[in-house]
């Protein structure tokens, strides 16, 4: 892998970085790539483990309860970073503003709602756009909704910088706004410039995952997949596990 660093991006010593991206609601999935992430950890020591997760646990697929469940009890006891992705962004709208529903559906928010015991139409306007907000409200428990609004939009550690889409070209990292964070696609996707750190992101479905001069995309789809791509990031080395 070609880069501007004058070595490959690295990790602090010690430390182990798993990172994933765009679970969508695929709990098993999830299961999945724990088991997997857990059998790594000890075939392969390390002295630290950490889990980054780039956002965009909710809506398409048919679990998100579920999934944001599993997330919860993995994070106790131990170290994870969950970054928001624009899908969680787009459920909390509909709490505040029940409108942004006819938005939300495109997006996979029905499934989100059916997860959590709710019966929206396949078209809901009107009156059952308002029921179906209170009702979600009443069935979100609230250690979902800290976990949604306690989400961050970016990590750093050594030479990588985690988000969920990706960052405006030029722009210092610092510096972002919110917007490119979690929306951007084209001008980031389509630049060769350095960013000042090398990116780990998702938000594009791709066949394979997406290793590039700067960049690293690790959205593979998997809500139409089946294939929730694991990254391995440690020292200077990125390897990917399958889930």
């Amino acid at each position: 892998m070609k880069s501007a660093f004058r070595r490959r991006p690295q990790l602090p010593e010690g430390l182990r970085v798993y990172a994933l991206s765009d679970i969508h609601g695929c709990a098993d999935l999830l299961e999945r790539a724990f088991d997997r992430i857990d059998s790594d950890v000890a075939q392969h020591r390390v002295a630290r483990v950490g889990l980054v997760f780039l956002g965009d646990y909710v809506d398409r697929g048919l679990d998100t309860y579920r999934t944001l469940d599993i997330l919860l009890d993995r994070a106790r006891g131990r170290s994870c970073v969950f970054l928001k992705g624009n899908h969680e962004e787009v459920l909390l709208g509909f709490l505040k503003d029940p409108t942004l529903l006819q938005d939300w559906r495109q997006f996979g928010g029905l499934q989100t709602l059916i997860s959590y015991g709710l019966k929206p139409s396949l078209n809901p306007s009107g009156a059952e756009i308002y029921d179906l907000a209170r009702g979600f409200a009443a069935a979100l428990p609230p250690a979902h909704r800290q976990f949604l609004e306690r989400l961050v939009l970016s990590f750093t550690c050594g030479d990588y910088f985690f988000v969920h889409a990706g960052v405006r070209p030029g722009v210092p990292l610092d510096q972002q706004s919110e917007q490119d964070l979690l929306w951007i696609r084209d001008e980031f996707l389509e630049s060769r410039k350095n960013f000042g750190k090398f990116v780990v992101h998702g938000h594009t479905p791709v066949r394979e995952p997406d290793l590039r001069a700067y960049r690293l995309n690790i959205d593979t789809g998997a809500y139409a997949t089946g294939r929730l791509t694991l990254a391995r990031l440690q020292g200077s080395d990125i390897n990917f596990l399958d889930v």
